[in-house]
């Protein structure tokens, strides 16, 4: 149904309206819920019959957001492009925002990351807004990827559109491969850019991610001259790091990265893992090893402040909502706190428990999901993706939050599926590479045989040098 464009700091450059969907197709209560859409025109005066559908990340993540950075990308080059609001996520209706859980994670930067404490502290946050969110009749189990999958069938049929190319990212492919399972009419190709397999996802797989990821950092800077000379010890420093803050966490007062009130925060080795983890969002990988040498040498200021920018969250934009109603009933389950400390001493044998015990940006995951209290899925959603659609796989070397190899992983069972692995690059590539901007437009117009020969010439970026 078409109606007016959300608001958005950048006005959406297309026409939008809604889709109204089931909110639980296993139930017949007949209530529904509203998703926005928007139809970006293709940049081309002749565009392709067969538009772009974006999946965005998270779960839980703004897809309305990601609208410049794809336009930026010429991902609407030669074909419209439509952006949907998955279901409990800014701009749709209901927004299962949790204000109560970003008002947390702003005081959390000054708490230890692991302690007993902050972990009651985080699961009290969850449960007002569990509370809140089902006192408003939500039924959070309905939230989930098989609903979601659900819904981009649905938009489809809608639109009359015989055939659509799916590309995601993040979350966005662990939803794509699952909507090609599920739903393969009218998919002609699909692209996943940073891959969470649907088969694998769990906790415990974030600390294989967070290995992956930055070992691949520190290997590239043993590989230029520079950064070798100056930054040795690489995967030794940060293990002293780890131990040496976790047991004598740094308190400090800075200013957060654009400037500002002076915020308290404290550096432990789970805050430490945690902002190498996120990806170069607060720490660039250009400035891991020089941040990681600062800090054994008595200046943590470029850590701290990173740290300070979760002080000033976007209250009630995330919709942790959808987050922790698919990561309690997909990722949780079928493995225990003790399978998540396994993992993460095979990851980093020899750093502390307490910061093992934890999956990177999953803290306490375990102790949430009991409030939470949605049904196990896994049954239904712990499935590998079997095709014949031709297929993109994206990865970059950088990523700790989704590792580069897990892509070719479920490359596996998409015989028509080309890899690219794009070095020097963190999570999300696509944005952050022309070449893989180009790779993705050429698969596009020829999915069978995209054009990938700018990989080859990408090397990672110098990495800061400080004196």
């Amino acid at each position: 149904m078409p109606g007016p464009c959300p608001r958005t700091p950048e006005p959406v450059p297309g026409r939008c309206g809604f889709l109204e969907v089931p909110e639980n197709r296993e139930r017949t209560t007949g209530r529904t819920v509203r998703l926005a859409v928007a139809i970006i025109p293709a940049a081309s005066t002749k565009p392709a019959a067969d538009p772009v559908v974006f999946m965005e990340g998270g779960p839980g993540g703004d897809a309305f957001g990601a609208i410049p950075f794809l336009i930026d990308s010429g991902v609407n080059r030669d074909r419209e492009l439509i952006v949907v609001a998955q279901r409990g996520t800014l701009h749709s209706q209901p927004n299962l925002a949790c204000p109560e859980l970003d008002r947390f994670n702003a005081t959390a930067v000054g708490l230890p990351y692991d302690a007993p404490s902050t972990g009651r502290g985080l699961v009290r946050a969850a449960k007002q807004c569990r509370d809140r969110l089902t006192g408003e009749g939500n039924d959070l189990k309905a939230y989930n990827t098989t609903e979601n999958a659900a819904d981009f069938a649905a938009l489809r049929k809608a639109l009359g559109i015989k055939k659509w190319n799916v590309y995601g990212y993040s979350y966005g492919t662990d939803l794509g491969l699952t909507y090609l399972r599920r739903h393969p009419q009218g998919i002609r190709s699909l692209a996943i850019d940073s891959v969470v397999p649907p088969q694998i996802v769990s906790l415990p797989w974030a600390w294989d991610s967070a290995q992956e990821g930055i070992d691949a950092i520190f290997a590239a800077c043993e590989a230029q001259p520079a950064c070798k000379s100056r930054y040795p010890h690489l995967s030794r420093t940060l293990t002293q790091q780890v131990r040496r803050l976790e047991a004598n966490p740094l308190r400090l007062t800075v200013p957060p990265p654009g400037g500002g009130t002076p915020v308290k925060v404290v550096l432990d080795g789970g805050t430490l893992v945690n902002l190498l983890v996120t990806n170069g969002r607060l720490v660039p990988a250009v400035d891991v090893p020089a941040a990681l040498y600062e800090l054994a040498d008595g200046n943590p200021e470029r850590l701290a402040r990173a740290q300070a920018a979760g002080a000033t969250p976007a209250i009630g934009e995330f919709a942790h909502g959808l987050t922790h109603s698919v990561a309690c009933a997909e990722w949780a389950p079928g493995f225990s706190k003790r399978d998540v400390l396994k993992a993460g001493r095979r990851a980093f044998p020899g750093w502390p428990d307490s910061v093992l015990a934890h999956a990177p940006q999953l803290p306490f995951e375990h102790d949430l999901c009991r409030v939470w209290n949605v049904p196990d899925r896994t049954a239904v959603q712990r499935v590998a993706t079997r095709s014949d659609v031709p297929a993109l796989i994206i990865t970059g070397t950088f990523d700790a939050k989704t590792g580069a190899s897990w892509g070719p992983y479920a490359g596996r069972t998409l015989p028509r599926s080309t890899a690219v692995l794009i070095p020097g690059i963190g999570h999300w590539v696509v944005p952050q590479n022309p070449c893989a901007a180009s790779v993705l437009r050429s698969f596009l117009a020829r999915p069978t045989a995209p054009d990938t020969g700018c990989v080859p010439g990408v090397e990672p970026k110098p990495f800061t040098i400080v004196p």
